[in-house]
């Protein structure tokens, strides 16, 4: 499913569990790693202040990586290390993109009130110009992470965008021999709260789980839970992970909008900010 993984790093606090998780799933894949550090040369204060504070953060870099690919050789995995200049976000997904990655992960920083903002920071900016998967892992004590996932969330809306993320849930969830969850949430105006003429939620996030059922038979999945649930849906979404100790979602960054909207505010960033598991999110192709 994943052969070559890249794992942006700077060295926050809490990021280990990044490391140790990408490391379940490269040796557990087969897959290589690539750690990368990306020295911010769009600061203030390096392009103020030329060569000695470059190399500084280069030397930093390169000893985060190298950490990095300690805990990656003890789980035997293959790796490599990288450390490149420039803004962190762009040459992340440009670097992804370059070198033929099939998934990124990165830690984030959510906040657990949804009154904050994830605008300016690097995880979410990579996820709203990836195309391809990002797997997030919030840094937070109650944050789960186990692998093999042995039971994957998929909520739909139906769109394009829903589609694309439940395909790939599906093909990872065919890949590990885990149980998918279809989850659709009716709410009034729109199925994911993305959008919609606000005619009958119910029905058409009934026929959004029901969508699922044909791709799960094509990838020969033994069993598919499929769910309709009411509410507010990153929150809907949320509860359902912890009734059903769902160890992973996968979900698509847009919904009913198109994939050119922002991700500010909508159900994906919330979720990606307050998910108590890893999240996976899914660009579909323009």
């Amino acid at each position: 499913m994943y052969d070559r993984i890249l794992l942006p790093i700077d060295g926050s606090d809490g990021a280990r569990r990044t490391i140790d998780h990408v490391a379940d799933i490269a040796a557990d894949q087969d897959a290589s790693v690539t750690a990368l550090f990306v020295a911010d040369t769009t600061l203030d204060s390096v392009t103020r202040i030329e060569g000695d504070i470059v190399e500084s953060l280069v030397e930093t870099g390169e000893e985060i990586v190298g950490e990095a690919g300690t805990v990656l050789a003890s789980s035997g995995v293959d790796y490599e290390t990288d450390v490149v200049s420039g803004g962190p976000a762009r040459t992340v997904v440009d670097y992804a993109d370059r070198y033929g990655f099939d998934l990124i992960a990165m830690p984030t920083h959510g906040r657990t009130g949804i009154s904050r903002r994830l605008l300016g920071s690097v995880t979410e900016t990579v996820i709203r110009l990836s195309q391809i998967p990002v797997l997030t892992i919030r840094l937070a004590d109650e944050t789960r992470t186990t692998f093999p996932y042995e039971r994957l969330l998929v909520p739909t809306d139906g769109s394009p965008a829903a589609t694309a993320a439940v395909e790939h849930g599906l093909d990872l969830a065919a890949a590990l021999d885990g149980t998918p969850h279809a989850l659709s949430v009716a709410e009034s105006g729109s199925v994911l709260g993305l959008g919609g003429d606000g005619s009958n939620p119910q029905s058409a996030a009934e026929t959004a789980v029901e969508n699922v059922e044909p791709m799960a038979s094509e990838r020969d999945i033994g069993t598919l839970v499929t769910a309709v649930e009411h509410g507010s849906p990153h929150e809907a979404i949320t509860a359902y992970v912890d009734a059903n100790d769902i160890d992973a979602i996968v979900m698509g960054t847009t919904g009913t909008r198109g994939i050119g909207e922002m991700l500010l505010g909508t159900v994906a960033e919330l979720v990606v900010r307050t998910a108590p598991v890893p999240v996976i999110t899914v660009t579909a192709e323009e």
